[in-house]
């Protein structure tokens, strides 16, 4: 099972916008040991965008997408190198990956992707990935590397996601403020925490670290908050020694990757207000237009939608069998969401998958859609 670590800009990048090469040898170290120890690990590193501004002659993250994007391209190439220098050194290959939303989105590029990360892992190298700014746009983003460490190990179905920052984990308050700080150690009492915002240099924050963690344990992974800085780092969280916030994994029973991918990379395009009774038939049948009351925005076939209950509360999320226009009416014997291509959110019965990350154990209909999708490009 594959750990994967994040790092930040201020980590990876100094005030100056140089390589912070000390750090990252040390790191890389910790990365060498796991590997050659049987631990796949997968890195997830910001500071393309932090390197790059001072070639540029700027010396703040700017606003403008075009400057970010020039930033990126310019800086992209320092980092991987920075990384690629620091585990060969630690004597292990590096490999760059670099994502957009678009790539998980598609359930045929999600497979692929992860077809790659299986293979480079086996092959004991280290994938050293980032968000490829250089052609994103703020609509088609994961929003910070945060979010794509958690995507990423959702993808990879590792069995640790540790984000490291330049504190210890998630304090109640700020630890700067007077008297100091209690750092919480159980991620679930975070939701209390007073955060503060990103640096200058990067997008995340602490509130974007506990959403990913959330999200990854969600999912079923474990996630830790620590401190990046320092001699013995990775080592001793991986091991399970006490370090920082930890956030426990939601207790998920079989969950499929289809189900997974549905749920946690596959964007929500429309909503679908469905009524009580066709709530109550999604547990065992799919969804038809005649349960449909009110159809909100517009969308094809293969998009995802979320469904929502006469209340307004959303209760799952599945791919349109058919387009937004064909729906509309309520045609009786039109299928709107087939039963196996349908993630039910976690109503507390036990059985289905929401906003805690449970997931539905996977039945024979789960294999169908999943062989269905991976050889259908517009799924």
């Amino acid at each position: 099972m594959t750990v994967v670590v994040k790092l930040g800009s201020t980590l990876v990048v100094d005030a100056n916008g140089r390589v912070r090469r000390s750090l990252l040898r040390a790191r890389a170290a910790e990365v060498g040991e796991l590997v050659r120890g049987g631990e796949p690990v997968c890195i997830v590193s910001s500071g393309a965008i932090a390197l790059g501004l001072p070639r540029l002659g700027l010396t703040r993250r700017p606003s403008a997408t075009s400057r970010l994007q020039a930033a990126s391209a310019v800086g992209q190439s320092r980092l991987q190198a920075s990384w690629d220098a620091a585990l060969r050194a630690a004597g292990v290959e590096a490999a760059q990956i670099l994502l957009s939303a678009p790539d998980l989105a598609e359930r045929a590029s999600y497979v692929n992707v992860r077809n790659a990360f299986e293979m480079l892992l086996k092959l004991g190298v280290v994938p050293v990935v980032n968000e490829n700014d250089a052609t994103a746009t703020d609509e088609i983003t994961f929003g910070d590397n945060d979010a794509l460490a958690a995507q990423v190990a959702v993808l990879t179905r590792t069995r640790l996601l540790v984000l490291l920052t330049e504190v210890d984990g998630v304090y109640a308050t700020h630890p700067a403020g007077p008297g100091g700080a209690e750092l919480l150690p159980d991620g679930a009492a975070a939701a209390d925490a007073t955060l503060g915002r990103g640096s200058t240099l990067g997008r995340g924050g602490m509130a974007s670290k506990i959403a990913a963690a959330r999200l990854a344990a969600a999912a079923g992974i474990p996630s830790v908050i620590a401190s990046g800085d320092g001699r013995d780092v990775l080592g001793p969280i991986v091991a399970g020694e006490r370090r920082g916030t930890r956030f426990a994994p939601a207790d998920i029973d079989g969950n499929s990757a289809f189900k997974l991918w549905l749920r946690y990379a596959k964007p929500a395009v429309g909503r679908l207000v469905v009524d009580e009774g066709a709530q109550s038939a999604l547990l065992v049948h799919s969804l038809l237009a005649v349960g449909v009351v009110h159809c909100e925005g517009s969308f094809a076939a293969g998009d995802a939608v979320e469904l929502v209950a006469p209340d307004g509360t959303a209760f799952a999320k599945g791919l349109a069998s058919v387009g937004a226009d064909e729906i509309r009416g309520r045609p009786r014997g039109v299928e709107v969401v087939h039963r196996s291509r349908l993630a039910l959110y976690d109503t507390g019965s036990g059985t289905d998958v929401g906003e805690s990350g449970r997931v539905i154990a996977p039945s024979e209909a789960d294999e169908t859609s999943e062989a269905y999708l991976a050889s259908t490009p517009d799924a």
